[in-house]
Formats: structure tokens, sequence, C-alpha cells
């Protein structure tokens, strides 16, 4: 852990520095929090704020997760991994920190965006549910920024990483559960949001504020989590060889 918290540190550090950045990171979901939870009209729910806000927090952790994929490219890129590399502290520090970097600024975020629903209306939910909502939050944010950082090393050119962040980002979120309840949806798309692993992070999130216990869902999480781990940490070597 000695070795993790440092990368992290600095992560962070530059991140707090960047004000701009950190705002702009927060308009776009706050912005579908007020406009849409509030003023968009649906008659399959009696607050579409509540059925809306696991959907914008889950969102807030993508937009995190895969605008920070390009960390450890701009490292490459610019020379710092290969000092990282060079320091007696084990190479996996390296990759670990970042994802748990990634995966901590997106949990500030939406920490950030479930103050906001709350403030507009928003139902208030009791310690346990906030525990395991951010539990599902904290894995889904593992499992993307792995994912992310998985197609960064992959594609080496941040230029081609932007295209590839944009292409997926919005269909991503438009495929899944995160607007509607899969009953309203066309027959087309209700296949599609069942296999978006997105779905399954906000179906578990809804599930925890309804009072449940997401079973499924977690342990959807839990083994594609592990699988994208598995295949970042042998990118990662490979690359760092």
């Amino acid at each position: 852990m000695n070795g993790i918290v440092p990368y992290m540190k600095r992560d962070f550090t530059k991140w707090f520095r960047g004000r701009v950045a950190v705002i702009s990171s927060l308009v776009m979901p706050a912005a579908w929090l007020i406009f849409v939870g509030l003023a968009l009209p649906v008659q399959f729910t009696g607050n579409y704020l509540d059925f809306i806000t696991p959907g914008i927090l889950v969102m807030t952790m993508l937009s995190a997760g895969l605008s920070g994929g390009a960390l450890l490219m701009f490292d490459k890129i610019l020379g710092f991994l290969n000092k990282f590399l060079a320091l007696p502290t084990p190479r996996s520090s390296i990759l670990v920190g970042k994802i748990l970097f990634i995966t901590g600024r997106g949990l500030i975020q939406t920490t950030i965006i479930l103050i906001i629903a709350l403030l507009i209306g928003a139902t208030l939910l009791n310690p346990v549910q906030y525990a395991l909502t951010y539990f599902i939050l904290f894995l889904f944010g593992v499992l993307i920024s792995a994912f992310a950082t998985t197609i960064a090393l992959y594609l080496d050119d941040h230029d081609s990483y932007s295209a590839f962040n944009t292409m997926i980002s919005m269909p991503l979120f438009f495929t899944s559960s995160a607007l509607m309840p899969y009953s309203v949806m066309p027959a087309w798309l209700a296949t599609i949001a069942h296999f978006n692993p997105l779905s399954y992070a906000i179906d578990a999130v809804r599930d925890v504020t309804a009072g449940g216990f997401p079973v499924l869902p977690l342990l959807v999480l839990l083994v594609l989590t592990g699988c994208v781990l598995a295949i970042c940490t042998h990118v990662f070597r490979r690359v760092t060889v």
C-alpha cells in the first residue's frame, strides 16, 4: 500500500489544482439531473427524479472512468512512466494507484451529484443504503477504470483514444436502463440494455434504493470487474516489459 498511495496523491494533487476540469466534469451530469429529472414528463413512475438519479450517478462514474483512462498513456508519452518503473516500488503499484485514483475521483463527483439530487427533491435514504450504493459505484468505477486504461494502453495514441471515448460513452448510456425501465423500452433496446454493463450497476443501485439487495447485478459486476482487471494487468505487464 505504501507504493500505491504516492501515485494516488500525485494524481489527486494535480486534479485538484485544475479547478476548471473539476467543475466542468460536473456540468453534464448535473444538467441531466436537473433538466431531465425535473422537467421530463413521464407516466411510468411517480418520482422520476428518484428513478433517474441512479442512472446519473453511474453515468458520472462512466465519464470519470473513461476520461481517466488516458492518464497512464500521458505518463508514458511524457516520460513519467519510465521514471516510475525505475523506482523500487512494485510495478503493479502504478496500475493499482491509477485505477484507485480514477475511481476515487469518480466517487467524489458522484457525491456532489448525489447532494444536488437531494437538494432538488430526491428521497433521502438510510446509511446502509448509501453504503451499498457507494460499494456498487466503487465496483463499477474499478471496472470502467480498468477497461479504459486497457484500451488506452492498446491504442497508445491520445487522438485515437479520444475518438474511442466519444464513440462509446453516449451509446452506452442511452442503451442502458438509465432513462426508462425495460418494460417501456422497444424490444430491441431492452435486449441491448440487458447486456449493457451500465444497466447492471444502475439496476443494482435502484434495487438498493427500493430496499432490496441486488444479488444478481452484484455478482455480474464482480465477475466483469475481475475479468477486466486481469486483462488490464496482463496488458500493463506486456507494455512495461
